[in-house]
């Protein structure tokens, strides 16, 4: 299959890395970006939301599937608005997976959602992203092939999670009472990208997370377990020293449902919880030194 990835960030990498058969390229935000995944066998071109490089054209218009991970800013989406009408003339073009964020349910006050639930965003942040959602499906209708919108909880793997942090002594215990966070693993969301892009049937939206939303103080605290350290200690939400993004994370309350992608793909988790997530990463080493 050959897939062209705009934003050739974590999450894609590790689809690729994992997905031999794919035929991979796409856009990273720098040429010394570029270099190094060339370097890897991975056909990378420069996209900075505005400049784009001419030779990434052949490769886009030979792509069999689409995988965007470049977030909307400010004024839009910037795939869209740079390549819409290109996108609309690829002739091998068949499947569109588009990455989200659980974000655009918005607050919930730590009730359940599913893909069925109300959307209210209550940051800019998320109403941007609700606003490509609807745009990139509109898109796939216009085009008459099946766009899929995975919404993900946030991501942690290899070299990006807890145990690293608390490692280098950036982890911190934000006690917010009630609060629960859904989290997912960089090798489910893989899955759910492969899943998703062999589907039939029309485009989707789909819910990936773990099946266990947990106060964020009790998942540093078995970090530091696995690495035979002391938890950083608890500081009340209220009180504690943050910036305007890292508070705004605590803004929403909610708790993930996958089971529609479970039941209607086969969908099963490697890592249910952040304990088997974060229990096979320290066995890898991370977080050691």
């Amino acid at each position: 299959m050959r897939l062209f990835c705009f934003g050739l960030g974590y999450c894609a990498l590790r689809f690729i890395a994992l997905n031999e058969e794919v035929i991979p390229s796409g856009t990273v935000r720098s040429s010394d970006k570029a270099e190094v995944l060339m370097q890897d066998g991975v056909a990378a071109f420069v996209f900075d939301g505005a400049r784009a490089d001419k030779a990434l054209m052949p490769h886009l218009a030979g792509a069999e599937a689409l995988l965007i991970s470049i977030a909307p800013d400010a004024s839009g989406d910037p795939v869209l608005a740079r390549f819409a009408d290109t996108l609309s003339r690829c002739p091998h073009l068949r499947r569109i997976a588009y990455l989200s964020t659980i974000g655009v349910y918005g607050d919930h006050r730590g009730g359940w959602v599913d893909e069925t639930s109300e959307t209210a965003p209550g940051s800019q942040r998320g109403q941007a992203r609700l606003v490509a959602e609807t745009q990139w499906r509109a898109l796939g209708e216009a085009m008459r092939i099946p766009v899929h919108i995975l919404r993900l909880a946030g991501i942690y793997g290899p070299q990006r999670n807890l145990l690293v942090k608390l490692r280098e002594g950036e982890a911190r215990r934000i006690v917010k009472p009630g609060q629960k966070f859904n989290r997912t693993h960089v090798d489910d969301v893989a899955q759910a990208i492969r899943l998703t892009i062999a589907a039939d049937g029309p485009g989707e939206i789909w819910n990936i997370a773990d099946d266990e939303p947990a106060p964020p103080q009790d998942v540093i605290a078995f970090a530091a377990e696995l690495l035979g350290m002391a938890p950083p200690p608890e500081e009340p939400f209220e009180t504690a020293e943050m910036t305007a993004m890292a508070r705004s994370f605590y803004a929403d309350n909610k708790c993930v449902s996958i089971d529609k992608i479970k039941r209607e793909l086969g969908f099963t988790l490697l890592y249910p919880t952040y304990r088997e997530g974060l229990r096979a990463l320290a066995e890898a080493g991370e977080g050691r030194g």
